[in-house]
């Protein structure tokens, strides 16, 4: 016989905290080897020996040196970030923009709780991670991790608690300059790993500062297989220094698979110009009626009027055409590297039908792919007039009109710091990030339908390059921001994260007025880190009547239905942007979200006559509902009028099917 008894969600449930990271890497060790894993006099551990024994090492000690980075707090650092959050996300509508249609988020708070707390809805889920956090110049805003308590710790820090912490920059002189960043970036990139999607990738701004320990915690915590390149930005042409001057900064790209990464296919980028120069052969094919002949010089002449440094002039040697497209009659002969083995097969002229000339270091391709090339049609060979000129291969605009992103760009740095003060004003931001960059990563990386994660949000240049991708191209990619409430010591923007929402606001209405073409989601939904709003259970010896007393209700005072249902997302592994009706039985109101994956009623009191009625409202509501899944169904504990109330209810949706009912 099945237990219908409801089942209290308490702080210290499975449900109310975010994913536990480390028994799942026990269960999964255990499960590949179960004599791994033994007791411990503190739970389950690892046998060290019989790890070394599974890996070949023959040494019983951990005394000889080891290649790798290690620095003090490395250890804590690494628990920190399997430490579940019992945090919450409370949701702010009046402070977003088109809250009940927008599938973009942004969120204020300490961004290693906000990523734990969002691993359960979005693991695996995230397609690329871009993060450009402090380059540790000695100037750059840096606090302590607490490692009992974070977000009362970050509650203090940003003045929304009383406390002790103080905020301040991370200086040479404080003895842990490199320490302190290490700790700081560490946990958060081995939590945001567990968020990207097994093709997922992750890129990090930096500059020399940091770089070469940003580079082995890479290799560390992602594997230096799935290292792809590491970009240099020049964003100046001249620089003022001593010695040399800087002028660049780097962008380090690993992924989280990169098998997994190329079985969906190549990175790459429109070529810039291609597109008009293809829509302008278009124009002329049909203007001139497909003669080619006339269609050359007709293309020669429109390459010539465009003015210098016009991107489309780039493509002028793509002049011939065929019925097949405009093409480059490029060459393929083998290189010049000495070897006497290159094919050097006969090419006959399809006119004089006499061997055409050979280059002298033989053809590219053998004869069998030379045969293929010339039964295509249209022909893939270009010939020249007669045997005296040295055939070419037809290379063709459409098929490679895109192009690998490069280790090394110029993008002049000032036009992105011109970009933000237009929206929010002179002197908030020194070094935003381009957008047009950051749009041309975001293209390269993603498709249309794909999540971006920025968790050093600063100014919101990733929310708003995204805006501008989904207007080019018509496409629905998302954004997950997270900002830190930074004080500024202003008053038009008294923390960093106002001006995030800003700049997220005054991008949306400007692409808003522009018009057009549909300019896709231009919203985004506001969230702020607290505490859970699952009463944590902390008697007082001196009164442990009163404290059990206030302790009947586990939700904590003055807060609302939406940040109950809000956390009931996240600790259920519900997206946070996920559908919700709701609908009201004997007067209580009743949330369903995803379409039906958890139905919630948190009216304050459930009275006994009340439960058959609404018990049945939920019952047809589901029907009607019918989710793909299993149910959850969630009540405010401290509603029902007693333990008799509670389970008939239990009972009662029990007999309907839903089984997993729960209270809080």
């Amino acid at each position: 016989m099945k237990d219908t008894k409801m089942q209290k969600i308490e702080a210290t449930s499975l449900e109310a905290q975010s994913a536990n990271v480390a028994a799942d890497n026990l269960a999964q060790l255990k499960a590949l080897f179960p004599e791994l894993v033994t007791e411990g006099p503190n739970g389950p551990a690892i046998n060290m020996d019989v790890l070394k024994a599974l890996v070949g090492d023959a040494t019983v000690t951990d005394a000889e040196e080891k290649y790798g980075l290690n620095w003090h707090g490395k250890r804590a650092a690494r628990q920190l970030a399997l430490t579940p959050s019992t945090g919450t996300l409370r949701p702010c509508p009046d402070e977003s923009v088109d809250w009940e249609t927008t599938k973009n988020l942004m969120i204020e708070g300490d961004n290693l709780e906000v990523l734990k707390l969002l691993q359960k809805s979005y693991a695996g889920k995230v397609k690329l991670v871009y993060i450009d956090p402090p380059y540790n110049t000695g100037k750059d805003f840096v606090y302590p991790d607490n490692y009992q308590d974070n977000i009362k710790n970050y509650l203090e820090l940003t003045g929304q608690a009383e406390g002790g912490q103080k905020i301040s920059s991370n200086t040479e002189a404080s003895g842990r300059f490199h320490t302190d960043w290490l700790n700081m970036i560490y946990p958060r990139l081995k939590v945001a790993k567990s968020l990207l999607d097994p093709a997922g990738a992750v890129m990090v701004s930096c500059d020399d500062n940091e770089l070469s320990r940003l580079r082995i915690v890479m290799d560390e915590l992602f594997g230096e297989e799935n290292f792809v390149g590491q970009v240099i930005w020049q964003r100046s042409k001249k620089g003022d220094a001593k010695l040399i001057a800087t002028v660049h900064e780097y962008i380090v790209c690993y992924v989280r698979d990169k098998a997994a990464v190329l079985a969906q296919g190549v990175w790459r980028l429109p070529k810039e110009g291609a597109d008009e120069v293809l829509a302008k052969y278009t124009e002329l094919k049909a203007e001139l009626k497909s003669d080619h002949q006339a269609i050359r010089p007709a293309m020669m002449e429109w390459y010539r009027q465009l003015p210098e440094g016009d991107p489309r002039k780039s493509h002028k040697h793509y002049n011939w055409s065929d019925d097949r497209g405009l093409y480059f009659a490029a060459d393929f002969a083998g290189p010049d590297d000495g070897r006497e083995s290159r094919p050097r097969h006969d090419i006959l002229h399809p006119t004089t039908g006499r061997p055409c000339k050979k280059p002298s270091t033989g053809w590219r391709w053998d004869e069998d792919k030379t045969n293929w090339a010339l039964a295509q049609v249209p022909p893939r060979i270009h010939f020249g007039p007669d045997e005296t000129t040295i055939p070419t291969r037809k290379s063709y605009l459409f098929e490679i009109d895109s192009e690998p992103f490069s280790s090394v760009f110029y993008r002049d740095g000032r036009s992105a710091t011109l970009e933000v003060e237009e929206l929010v004003g002179k002197g908030w931001f020194q070094f935003p990030k381009n957008t047009d960059v950051l749009a041309e990563l975001i293209e390269l990386t993603t498709k249309p339908d794909d999540i971006v994660l920025d968790f050093f949000a600063g100014s919101g240049s990733t929310g708003h390059a995204i805006y501008k991708v989904n207007a080019a191209h018509g496409s629905k990619r998302r954004y997950v921001l997270v900002q830190l409430p930074e004080p500024t010591g202003k008053e038009q923007f008294k923390t960093i994260a106002d001006i995030t929402r800003k700049r997220l606001r005054e991008a949306s209405a400007k692409l808003k007025r522009s018009g057009g073409a549909p300019l896709g989601d231009l919203g985004f939904r506001v969230f702020k880190l607290d505490h859970s709003n699952i009463r944590a259970w902390n008697p007082s010896p001196a009164d442990l009547e009163a404290t059990l007393f206030s302790h009947q209700d586990h939700l904590l005072d003055g807060r609302s239905e939406n940040d109950v249902l809000y956390e009931l997302l996240l600790k259920l592994g519900l997206d946070l942007c996920v559908p919700m009706e709701r609908r009201t039985f004997d007067g209580k109101v009743v949330h369903a979200v995803g379409r039906g994956v958890l139905l919630a009623c948190l009216s304050t009191t459930i009275a006994s006559h009340d439960v058959e009625a609404l018990a049945h409202g939920i019952v047809t509501w589901h029907d009607e509902l019918a989710p793909a899944g299993d149910t959850t169904c969630v009540f405010r504990d401290s509603a029902f009028a007693d333990d008799v109330a509670k389970t008939n209810m239990a009972a009662i949706l029990h007999q309907h099917g839903i089984v997993n009912v729960r209270s809080l």
